[in-house]
C-alpha cells in the first residue's frame, strides 16, 4: 500500500505520518474483510439488525459509490476505545485507578458531545500501554465480548438505517475511526458492513509492541485512509458519501460528494450549514438538535459501574 500513488488529489495537505496511517487502516482494513469473507464462507453468518427506515439517497446499483461512518457519537454512542477500557478492566488488565481515569473522559465525552485531544490522547496512549506483549488475537477475542457487554445496545437505530441503506443498494459501507482497527473490525461484523479502516497499532508475530503504525486515524488521516481504499477498490469519491458527528472529520467529509453531519458537534453544525451539507440528529431532546450536546436523558444512560469509579475516584481526591 505505502507505494500507491494518489490518483485524486487533496483538498488539504496531510503530513507524512498522515499519510502513513491513512496507508496502514486502508491495508489493514482491507486485509480484515477478506478474513471476514473467508470465515462467511466457512458458515459463520454476520448479524444484520432490522433497519427502521431507508432514506432516498443512496443510488441502487452504483457500485462505485461507497459509504464512509466515523464511528464515535456518529454510530455509537459514547467512544468505543473507552468501553473497550471497561471490558479490559473488567477482565483484570490493568486496575481501578485506570478505570476512573477512562470513566472520567467517557462521561466528559458524553457531555460535551466532543472530542478532547488530550483526553483522547491519554486514552489511546493507556490503551497501548495495556495491550503491549498480549495476542492480537486473544484482544480480538476479547473485544467480541466486550462489544456485546457492552457496544451492541448503544448503535443508534437512525445512523445505522442509513448504513443499511448503502447496504441494500448494493454498496461498500466502511467504519473510519480513531479507535482500534481490530475493535472496529468487530463492529463493522456484527453490524454486517464492509469493514473498518481504524488506528494500527504494531505488532510482530502477532504480538502488541506498544507502539502504532504512523499516528492515530483522525483528522486528516482518516481522509488519507479513504482516499487510499478508493484507489484500490475503484471508488469515484465524488458519488460516495461519508457521515461524522466532528468537525475534526471535515477533511473526510469535504473529500467525498455527499457529505452528512450526524449529531453534530457546534463547529461542525455550523461548517454544515453553511456549505447546506444533510444533517441529522438523532440524540433525544430538543436542546441536543439546537446545540449538539446530549440530552440529559442521554447522559443518564450511562452505566453505573462506570458512574461509580468516577465517584470512587473523586472520594478518594
Amino acid at each position: 500500500m505505502a507505494a500507491l500513488g494518489w490518483l485524486t488529489p487533496r483538498k488539504r495537505s496531510a503530513t507524512p505520518r498522515s499519510v502513513l496511517a491513512g496507508e496502514a487502516a486502508a491495508e489493514a482494513g482491507l486485509k480484515s474483510t477478506l478474513e471476514s469473507l473467508d470465515e462467511l464462507e466457512r458458515g459463520v453468518d454476520a448479524v444484520v439488525d432490522e433497519a427502521p427506515r431507508v432514506p432516498d439517497f443512496p443510488v441502487f446499483g452504483d457500485a462505485r459509490a461507497a459509504a464512509f461512518f466515523d464511528l464515535d457519537n456518529t454510530v455509537m454512542q459514547g467512544a468505543a476505545i473507552f468501553h473497550f477500557g471497561r471490558g479490559l478492566y473488567k477482565r483484570k488488565f490493568f486496575q481501578r485507578r485506570e478505570l476512573a481515569r477512562f470513566a472520567w473522559q467517557q462521561t466528559w465525552f458524553r457531555l460535551a458531545g466532543v472530542e478532547d485531544p488530550e483526553h483522547m490522547q491519554d486514552a489511546r496512549d493507556s490503551a497501548l500501554s495495556i495491550v503491549k506483549g498480549h495476542r492480537v488475537s486473544e484482544l480480538m477475542s476479547i473485544g467480541e465480548e466486550i462489544y456485546d457487554e457492552y457496544m451492541a445496545d448503544r448503535i443508534w437505530p437512525g445512523t445505522r438505517a442509513l448504513a443499511q441503506a448503502h447496504l441494500d443498494a448494493g454498496q461498500q459501507v466502511w467504519l473510519v475511526t480513531a479507535a482500534p482497527v481490530e475493535t472496529a473490525t468487530i463492529i463493522a461484523r456484527r453490524l454486517g458492513l464492509t469493514g473498518a479502516l481504524g488506528t494500527v497499532a504494531e505488532s510482530i508475530d502477532g504480538v502488541y509492541t506498544g507502539k502504532l503504525v504512523g499516528e492515530p486515524l483522525h483528522g486528516p488521516a482518516k481522509a488519507e485512509a479513504v482516499r487510499a481504499l478508493a484507489t484500490t477498490e475503484g471508488f469515484d469519491l465524488d458519488r460516495c458519501a461519508a457521515y461524522s458527528d466532528s468537525h475534526n472529520d471535515i477533511p473526510m467529509l469535504s473529500l467525498v460528494g455527499h457529505p452528512y453531519a450526524i449529531n453534530p458537534d457546534a463547529k461542525l453544525r455550523k461548517h454544515a450549514r453553511r456549505l447546506e451539507w444533510r444533517l441529522r440528529d438523532y440524540r433525544t431532546g430538543r436542546k441536543a438538535a439546537r446545540v449538539g450536546i446530549p440530552a440529559a436523558a442521554g447522559v443518564g444512560a450511562l452505566a453505573g459501574g462506570t458512574v461509580a469509579a468516577v465517584a470512587l475516584h473523586r472520594r478518594r481526591r
